[in-house]
């Protein structure tokens, strides 16, 4: 076997060749990170063996530098692993006392990983090409935590302007009270506003469940508001909560795109009363080809969500604590669809009523549940089969 190490970087990549053996088939060499780059690393393998089935190509996971390149090396049919950086750093220690840390190292290390077989899955082509739902559901939810903190903004910014305004309705957060805002940002605005102008504008807004009533309320509330008069504060609610109106409209359009894929792929994890396709769609991007896996507990761990264990002597941690060290996004997306999940499926509530009635606090009962909805979404993968209740 040829086993060949490549430590990625925005410009260049570290590249390292030894055999079974232990020979050394190439000292550590720089390629560009361009086609010639990839063009000149693909021929040196080439010309060690004209069987590529004998050949492991080892990279670190290092987010979108490594993408073009494992692109590549799959596309040759070169069987290549991705490895996490933390794995790399350890196992590099373990094999010198000496704080040595170079590219060219790491390349090293990487390839003696391969040739040690320590229990790495390779990259498959399934999981390259999930990257795009995985880039989606990622996207998505940055624009969803960055809409949620212009909503906190807007939150305060009433209860500067026109603190009364929030107890006259359900919440802030609705198209009715976003459309008032925008046209008169300030309770002194809608103090001054024509009755008719602000009748129209709110039956419009709210499709009708908003009438001239409704307006008289808001207007009447308004005249007697202790909210300050701030220009500058009033601009900065209608830029906020036009901000969000866009947002609205590009998280639409990205989940548009995700059902798109997930649709494709005909889960059966969809099948699981309160895993939505938002949810469901980040599990199955985040876990990628679940036949890297050889157990649910190791999706547990991919997940930071396995208990750390902490034994030594007779000494034995009596208080374990989540890792939380894996994919924060997996971890989000499970813990939440959990909580789904134990809200429309019988079993899985009362699963959850029994946790609680050994006394266990509400989010570690959820974890236990979490648990046994992974057991529940491998076995689904595994057999393809619908979820029954």
């Amino acid at each position: 076997m040829i086993y060949v190490g490549i430590d990625v970087a925005k410009d260049k990549h570290d590249c390292f060749m030894t055999n079974s053996d232990g020979e050394i088939l190439a000292k550590a060499f720089t390629v560009t990170n361009n086609r010639d780059g990839f063009d000149e690393l693909y021929q040196r393998v080439e010309s060690l063996s004209d069987d590529l089935t004998k050949v492991k190509v080892g990279l670190e996971a290092t987010g979108h530098y490594s993408y073009n390149i494992l692109g590549y090396l799959l596309d040759k049919g070169l069987t290549t692993y991705t490895i996490n950086p933390l794995h790399t750093n350890l196992y590099r220690k373990s094999l010198s006392l000496r704080k040595t840390k170079t590219d060219k190292v790491d390349a090293h290390t990487i390839a003696t990983m391969l040739m040690s077989d320590v229990n790495l899955k390779s990259y498959s082509d399934t999981s390259y090409h999930n990257e795009e739902l995985k880039s989606l559901t990622r996207y998505r939810f940055d624009k969803v935590k960055e809409r949620a903190k212009l909503k906190t903004s807007i939150s305060r910014l009433v209860t500067i302007l026109f603190p009364e305004l929030e107890k006259l309705v359900p919440t802030l957060h609705i198209a009715s009270v976003y459309s008032l805002l925008v046209e008169f940002p300030s309770s002194k605005a809608i103090a001054d506003a024509h009755l008719t102008r602000l009748t129209n504008l709110l039956e419009t807004a709210s499709r009708g469940r908003y009438d001239k009533n409704t307006a008289i309320l808001f207007r009447n509330a308004a005249r007697t508001s202790i909210g300050s008069h701030m220009p500058a504060k009033s601009l900065e609610l209608k830029h906020t909560i036009e901000l969000i109106e866009v947002l609205d409209s590009e998280i639409a359009e990205i989940e548009v795109e995700i059902k798109a894929i997930v649709d494709e792929m005909e889960s059966p994890i969809l099948t699981i009363p309160g895993i939505s396709y938002r949810m469901g769609a980040m599990i199955l991007a985040e876990i990628g080809d679940f036949s890297r896996f050889d157990s649910p507990d190791k999706i547990l761990a991919y997940a930071g969500l396995s208990p750390s264990t902490y034994q030594s002597g007779q000494l034995e941690s009596s208080h374990s604590k989540m890792e939380k060290r894996g994919s924060r996004y997996l971890r989000y997306a499970l813990f939440n669809a959990t909580i789904y999940v134990c809200h429309w499926d019988p079993t899985f509530k009362a699963y959850l009523a029994k946790k609680r009635a050994e006394g266990k606090h509400y989010y570690v009962a959820i974890s236990h549940a979490t648990k046994k909805l992974v057991r529940v979404i491998y076995q689904l993968e595994k057999t393809r089969e619908a979820y029954i209740k």
